[in-house]
C-alpha cells in the first residue's frame, strides 16, 4: 500500500529546521505484515529527542530513514502467528521490540533485548527486514522498529501494547516512550522510596515524567533542575518543591545545602555529560544517580572514582525506564486515569505531518515539552 511518511535523507541540515527542512514528506510503498507483524493505522505520534538526535547526528543511524517511534493507532490487519490482537484494537508502540528469548528478556529486562538492539541500530524490523520502499525499490530504514511519522506502519507484534479504546490517541502516544522512560526511571530504575529526596536534571517531556514518577513513588522532596525557567515553573506546578537553574554557579552548592549534603537520588534526563556530572555531584553519600539521557557516543563524563567506593555510590543507566511494557503501560495508564499521573499536561502542541520540521525546531530550541502529530482521527 502507499503511505505518506517523513523521511530523513541526510543529517547535515543546519538549523533552523523550519527553513532547512531535513524531513521530507514522501509517498512510500509499505509491504503488508509478515509473520508476527501488524499493520497499524497511526493516529498520533510524538516528537521526541530520540528522533531529534538522529536528525542532528547525536545518534548515528543508517539513512534514508523514516523517523518516529512514539505513537498510538488502530490495528488494521495482523500477520500470521498474531493471535492476541485483532483489527480495531487500539495500541501504543514501544521502541524496543523484545524477542522474549535472549538472555536479558529471560531475566525480565526486555528493554535490553539483544536482537532488538541489533535491529534498531541497523534500521530494520526485528527479523532483519524492511517493509518500507520508494517506488524504485530503494529500501527505507525503520526508526527503532516503528517509523511512526507516517499514516500507517508495519511493526513487530512485540512493538505494540494494547490499550483501552477510550484513551485519547494524543495521550496514548506518550505512554510508549516519554511516560515509560521518565516514570519508569523513577519507579523502576531508581526504586524511589517514600520520603526520599530526589532531583531531576533536564525537564523535557521525559524529565518532567520523571518528576511525576518521583511524586507517585512518594518522594518527600522533588527538586527540578533546568536551564529554562519556564520548564522550572512547569515542574513546580506539577508538584516539584524547588527549582534551580544550573547557569547559577552556586547551583550545586545550593542544592547540597538544601538537602543536608545531597539528594537520595538524582535523575539525569538532559543527555549532557555536564548534566550527568552535576547529577552525580549533588547525590549524597550512599545515594543513587540514574541517567536516561542519550548523549553523543563520543561524550564522556568525569567523576571522582574513589567516591564510588568510599561513599558507596551507585551510578546507573536506565533505558526505556527499565520497564516491562506489557506490565507498566497498563499501570501508568491506570495512574493517569486516577489523576495521579497527569501526563496530558505535558502536551505542548498538536501538529499536522507537514508541520514536522517546525515542530523539531521548537524541540531543538527547548521551546516545547511534548508535541504530537495528529493524523485523521475519524
Amino acid at each position: 500500500m502507499k503511505v505518506m511518511a517523513a523521511v530523513l535523507q541526510n543529517r547535515d541540515s543546519a538549523r533552523p529546521y523550519h527553513e532547512t527542512r531535513p524531513l521530507v514528506i514522501e509517498e512510500l510503498e509499505l509491504d503488508g505484515p509478515g509473520n508476527h507483524e501488524v499493520l497499524v493505522e497511526i493516529k498520533a505520534a510524538g516528537l521526541c529527542h530520540s528522533d531529534l538526535s538522529v536528525i542532528d547526528g547525536n545518534r548515528p543511524r543508517p539513512l534514508p530513514m523514516a523517523l518516529g517511534h512514539e505513537a498510538a493507532g488502530i490495528v488494521k490487519t495482523v500477520g500470521a502467528g498474531v493471535t492476541d490482537l485483532a483489527p480495531g484494537d487500539h495500541v501504543v508502540t514501544v521502541f524496543v521490540p523484545s524477542c522474549g528469548h535472549c538472555g536479558p528478556c529471560a531475566e525480565g529486562r526486555p528493554a535490553l533485548c539483544e536482537p532488538a538492539a541489533v535491529a534498531n541500530n541497523a534500521g530494520t524490523l526485528i527479523d532483519g527486514g524492511h517493509r518500507l520502499h520508494r517506488a524504485d525499490g530503494t529500501p527505507i530504514n525503520h526508526h527503532l522498529g516503528v517509523s511512526a511519522f507516517a499514516d500507517h506502519a508495519v511493526v513487530s507484534r512485540n512493538s505494540l501494547v494494547k490499550v483501552d479504546r477510550s484513551l485519547p490517541f494524543q495521550h496514548a502516544a506518550l505512554f510508549g516512550c516519554a511516560v515509560l522512560t521518565g516514570v519508569g526511571a523513577a519507579i523502576n530504575s531508581a526504586d524511589i522510596r517514600p520520603g526520599q529526596t530526589v532531583a531531576v536534571i533536564g525537564l523535557g517531556g521525559v524529565g518532567l515524567n520523571s518528576v511525576l514518577g518521583a511524586l507517585v513513588a512518594g518522594a518527600g522532596q522533588v527538586i527540578a533542575v533546568d536551564l529554562d525557567d519556564d520548564k522550572l515553573a512547569m515542574a513546580k506546578s506539577l508538584g516539584a518543591s524547588e527549582g534551580f537553574n544550573p547557569s547559577d554557579p552556586e547551583c550545586r552548592d545550593k542544592i547540597k545545602a538544601l538537602t543536608s549534603g545531597g539528594v537520595d537520588c538524582a535523575i539525569e534526563m538532559a543527555g549532557s555529560e555536564k548534566a550527568l556530572e552535576l547529577a552525580y555531584q549533588i547525590t549524597r553519600r550512599g545515594g543513587i544517580t540514574v541517567t536516561g539521557g542519550l548523549a553523543h557516543p563520543d561524550r564522556k563524563v568525569s567523576i571522582q572514582q574513589v567516591s564510588l567506593v568510599a561513599e558507596e555510590r551507585t551510578l546507573k543507566g536506565s533505558y526505556v525506564g527499565s520497564c516491562v511494557p506489557v506490565r507498566d503501560v497498563a499501570r501508568y495508564v491506570s495512574l493517569f486515569r486516577q489523576g495521579r499521573l497527569p501526563v496530558d499536561r505535558l502536551l505542548s502542541d498538536t501538529l499536522t505531518l507537514d508541520q514536522i520540521n517546525e515542530g523539531f525546531e521548537r524541540l531543538a530550541a527547548g521551546k516545547a515539552i511534548r508535541q504530537v502529530i495528529l493524523f485523521d482521527t475519524n
